[in-house]
């Protein structure tokens, strides 16, 4: 096995890990900022939620193991420079707190090292990319957001509707329960479209390095997938947390439920038809939805503004650092 693969696995891995770090925080922060689950069972139940999420289906996986850069023309080097782009967006995001898609962070970064995976040629590197991929990902950017927040303003909505006359205490533990099962939903739902990427990402590199001879899922690069971000989402995240759960509106457990299930929605759907989806986006708008069922300013929009700027930047940023970093190795690597 060369000190090249080698590095390459080690990259994905890591960027798998800050993945479980930085984004599965995402799916427990409603239920920990409505104090329905202490912090520690929070990250245990998300832990395996993710793991069990990670192994259901390939769908997403597939897609991004073969549908946004050529596969003729993606090398270690190219998978390298794209692991490194993400990796330090993913940092830089997890010290400011912010929620940003690691979906989008993984995709810009393989479109830009497949950019500059032929030096300064960059007409031989823009043939690499594959729009039919890009298709997806506007799909995926749809559903994260418009679909997330409307599923979760109509079920805060419908439940302030028919609920509203109900006793304030037997309401509260009701939606207490149903707010943990939301939680372990929306846990399993995030493994399932956001760790199946690094299940692609894993597998076509082991087909570059020849321990596979063709793109096809094994169990175990599943396995090996799961746990490490399982890994990564044990170490908590907690700016991120705070960010979702606190600092975008103020949640009760009714409110926690209709946003994980709006998430939840979609990110299943999404995960069906392997569009690799933000689940970022998706429990973010959620949060917002059930936050305006209430009334506009109950959102705090200079919060949300700051986070949409963020998202826009992870295009931007990935793609860029994930280009120079490929086209220094195709000079630099023999």
């Amino acid at each position: 096995m060369s000190s090249l693969l080698l590095c390459t696995i080690a990259l994905v891995l890591i960027a798998e890990f800050v993945n479980g770090w930085t984004d599965a925080p995402n799916a427990i922060a409603t239920v920990v900022s409505t104090s329905v689950l202490s912090p520690r069972v929070a990250i245990f139940m998300a832990v395996i939620m993710n793991i069990f999420g990670t192994m259901y289906g390939t769908a997403v996986a597939t897609t991004i193991g073969t549908g946004f850069v050529d596969a003729s023309a993606i090398t270690l080097k190219t998978l390298s420079a794209g692991m490194l782009g993400l990796i330090l967006w993913g940092l830089i995001a997890a010290y400011k707190g912010l929620p940003i898609s690691k979906s989008h962070a993984l995709v810009a970064g393989l479109a830009g090292a497949g950019l500059g995976s032929h030096g300064f040629d960059f007409a031989a590197g823009f043939q690499t990319l594959l729009w039919i991929g890009w298709l997806k990902v506007l799909i995926g950017l749809i559903f994260s957001t418009l679909i997330g927040f409307s599923i979760a303003l109509f079920l805060a909505n419908l439940i302030q509707r028919y609920c509203s006359r109900s006793n304030s205490s037997r309401a509260k533990s009701t939606f207490n329960r149903l707010q943990m099962c939301s939680s372990m939903l929306m846990a399993f739902m995030h493994g399932s479209n956001d760790g199946q990427k690094f299940v692609g990402v894993l597998t076509i590199t082991l087909v570059l390095g020849g321990i596979l001879p063709e793109f096809v899922v094994t169990p175990e690069v599943v396995l090996v997938c799961a746990l490490v971000m399982g890994l990564g989402t044990s170490c908590g995240g907690w700016k991120i947390i705070k960010t979702v759960g606190k600092k975008i509106s103020d949640l009760t457990s009714w409110q926690g439920f209709s946003a994980e299930l709006g998430a939840s929605s979609a990110i299943y759907v999404a995960s069906h038809f392997g569009i690799p989806l933000s689940t970022t986006h998706t429990i973010t708008t959620s949060v917002m939805g059930v936050g305006a069922s209430r009334s506009f300013s109950a959102v705090r929009w200079d919060i949300v503004r700051k986070i949409v700027q963020a998202w826009a930047f992870t295009f931007l940023f990935c793609g860029l650092v994930s280009c120079l970093c490929s086209m220094i190795f195709f000079y630099a690597i023999p």
